[in-house]
């Protein structure tokens, strides 16, 4: 019973995530969510897995955006403290040497490893595929597909969760 009742919640979970989605327009990456039984101390509530799905995705886009645009201010959205740094650095660099960088996430195989106590940070696992382009003055000098494995950490904010910590366990 138990176990029926987490795959639903998951499937609604997607659903929505989804949804959220393909109402903004966006390209729709393939996201599989791994069972939510054991988190940590705290429950996880249906609410919580929802939002938390959604502003990772949504931050995808954002990075892409940000790097296409050149603009690291587009992560103040959804990354703080060290993946925003990283990520703006990275961009500062990149813009140095009038190079864009494009992200596409074709699909997203999420499992959340732990919630805290006190309900002020979750760490999930992505094994993820994209698609990585490299432009020069907008000319395309190459592309690439990966699949690498990222550990992120989010923490709630007054509107969304944001991303602190966004990390590369390298490709595979």
């Amino acid at each position: 019973m138990i176990r029926q009742s987490t795959g639903r919640r998951s499937l609604v979970v997607l659903f929505a995530v989804l949804c959220i989605i393909v109402c903004v327009g966006a390209d729709v990456p393939t996201v599989n969510l791994a069972s939510m039984d054991r988190v940590g101390p705290r429950p996880l509530e249906q609410q919580t897995q929802t939002s938390v799905i959604r502003d990772y995705l949504e931050a995808w886009g954002v990075m892409n955006a940000a790097f296409q645009r050149d603009e690291p201010a587009l992560l103040d959205a959804y990354f703080i403290g060290a993946a925003r740094r990283k990520l703006g650095a990275t961009i500062h660099d990149q813009t140095g040497l009038n190079l864009q960088t494009s992200y596409k996430d074709k699909s997203h195989d999420i499992r959340i490893v732990f919630y805290s106590p006190e309900g002020l940070s979750i760490e999930l696992v992505d094994d993820v595929e994209y698609q990585v382009e490299l432009r020069d003055h907008g000319s395309s000098i190459g592309s690439q597909s990966v699949h690498a494995k990222y550990i992120a950490v989010l923490t709630p904010t007054e509107t969304r969760w944001k991303v602190r910590i966004f990390q590369s366990g390298g490709s595979t």
